[in-house]
């Protein structure tokens, strides 16, 4: 079986994608920063050879990226261009998971030919190494495939972030606090963007673009709503109406693509993954 390396293997896309790939019987290589540093290309000339390497590493808050915008293009620009260059060493196929990317859009749901327009350093970051795939893509007939995720959750995520904080405070009970009811959010459960990454390795080639989400969207206040009703509660919600910078009023991904080309198809609801959280439990494995 195929050797990948993982990057960013502790985190929580990498822990899924790890778990994942050991099961499906591949030869990994969890590379976290026990290994040192992303930047740093001791990192890289310390990896063993490999078929795939999965870049995950970097930094991913967008409210943080705001306050240290320096640091994330230090961190993820630098260390997506040493990923390049260890895949064109090793002829390795090179797949970097991207990000949300575009914008406000132009139009509801976003394939992938739509305009590029990084709302926020941290997207900004995503679209630079991306512009570094696609130009070694052709200059080196590199093997390279970006997938752009949409909203991600599930177990293991940071409780910054909407869905852990909305559940952990049902748990907690008490209010539920947001900042703002209104947006809405294309959500993709951990397991299925695990298994959309592992079927990229199958049969590689070119420079090949994936936008991975569920095709739905929802809003704050659905989330809410969907979330209590599993958990049968009926907290009181308190908004502050706090509209963040470049907020998105509504995004909804056109994943007509993966499901052709990859033959993906998400497996999780939100209600699903909203349950299956509460629980304390993962999906069922595919």
């Amino acid at each position: 079986m195929s050797k990948v390396i993982v990057t960013g293997a502790p985190g929580f896309i990498g822990a899924h994608v790890v778990e994942r790939l050991l099961r499906a019987g591949y030869d990994v290589v969890a590379a976290g920063r026990d290994l040192g540093d992303v930047t740093d290309a001791s990192f890289w000339n310390g990896l063993p050879r490999a078929d795939h390497l999965i870049h995950l590493a970097g930094r991913s808050y967008v409210p943080d990226s705001w306050q240290s915008p320096a640091g994330f293009y230090s961190e993820n620009i630098t260390g997506g261009a040493l990923a390049i260059e260890y895949c064109r060493r090793a002829s390795a196929h090179l797949l970097f998971v991207s990000s949300y990317v575009y914008g406000t859009p132009k139009q509801l749901p976003i394939d992938e030919d739509h305009p590029l327009a990084p709302g926020s350093p941290y997207a900004l970051s995503k679209v630079l190494v991306e512009q570094l795939c696609a130009f070694h893509a052709q200059a080196d007939q590199l093997p390279v495939t970006i997938v752009r995720p949409f909203n991600v959750f599930g177990p293991g995520q940071r409780r910054e972030f909407l869905i852990p904080a909305i559940i952990d405070q049902i748990k907690r009970g008490g209010d539920i606090h947001v900042k703002d009811m209104r947006p809405r959010r294309d959500f993709l459960y951990v397991e299925d963007l695990a298994a959309a990454l592992e079927l990229t390795l199958h049969s590689p080639g070119g420079l090949r673009v994936f936008n991975l989400g569920s095709g739905s969207s929802y809003s704050v206040a659905e989330v809410i709503d969907m979330a209590q009703s599993i958990a049968g509660t009926q907290l009181a919600i308190r908004c502050d109406d706090d509209i963040r910078q470049n907020e998105i009023a509504d995004v909804r991904a056109d994943i007509t693509r993966a499901r052709a080309q990859l033959g993906w198809e998400p497996r999780n609801s939100l209600r699903m993954g909203l349950k299956l959280m509460l629980a304390g439990r993962c999906a069922e494995q595919s």
